[in-house]
């Protein structure tokens, strides 16, 4: 590539918005503890059962290709079983019980945020069902990141005549428009931002932690901060270096 024969600035430009989220997921899981693995496996299953037949009763749905943006969905993706163990309060050592504890990793997806109240109800009635965290999201085809990307380039183009103003030039053609990190420098792009974020247990789970009997927790939609940063190269004309500095 032949280099430009006119001075060049490089900049980076960065745009911020803040926009309602479009979805929450829910990773949780199904706990079972039975006398065999046989047994834990069956009680996991019907637990299981139940938690899935309480979604569909809100409109909920498994989660395929087909039904990836649906309003509420799940994904039962994994389970496993291990013996189950505990500290010997007489020894301090660690040892096998006998029992047997089976794992259903399940997560909750909801694109209908007026299913959040009945749908946390429902969850904080299955006591065998431990929510981990909630993680909101924004789609990657939502027009607020075209938005932002368009103000980030707008952004860098302001700073660029900035500083070709400073040494008394303009601004003469664009040479790159890039994601951080393509034109040779380090970071990220950009990207979605939580501006808060929330956790939680159903009922029975944090009422095992020694406190009060809580009712089913509130999940509010916690609105995410896009962030979007490009770097930019453009030639420059009328640049003097001396005359800037004799201005200064």
């Amino acid at each position: 590539m032949t280099e430009p024969s006119t001075p060049v600035l490089s900049v980076r430009g960065e745009a911020r918005r803040t926009v309602s989220p479009d979805s929450v997921f829910l990773p949780g899981a199904l706990t079972v503890t039975a006398a065999s693995k046989p047994e834990a496996l069956r009680e996991a299953a019907a637990a299981l059962e139940g938690l899935t037949a309480d979604l569909r009763s809100l409109g909920g749905a498994p989660l395929t290709p087909d039904t990836e943006r649906d309003p509420l969905t799940w994904s039962a993706y994994s389970a496993a079983t291990h013996e189950e163990g505990k500290h010997d309060p007489r020894t301090g050592e660690y040892g096998p019980t006998g029992q047997v504890t089976a794992t259903v990793a399940i997560i909750t997806t909801v694109r209908d945020f007026a299913v959040l109240d009945p749908l946390s109800e429902l969850l904080a009635g299955h006591e065998r069902l431990a929510i981990h965290h909630t993680g909101w999201n924004v789609d990657p085809d939502n027009p607020a990141w075209r938005q932002v990307r368009t103000a980030a380039i707008h952004s860098a183009i302001r700073k660029g005549r900035d500083y070709a103003a400073a040494l008394g030039g303009s601004l003469l053609q664009v040479l790159h428009i890039a994601d951080v990190g393509l034109l040779g420098g380090e970071g990220s792009g950009g990207g979605a931002r939580h501006m808060s974020g929330s956790g939680w247990f159903p009922q029975a789970a944090m009422a095992t932690a020694g406190g009060p009997q809580p009712g089913a927790p509130s999940l509010d939609p916690v609105p995410q901060e896009l962030v979007a940063t490009i770097e930019a190269r453009f030639t420059t004309t009328g640049i003097s270096l001396v005359e800037s500095l004799v201005d200064g």
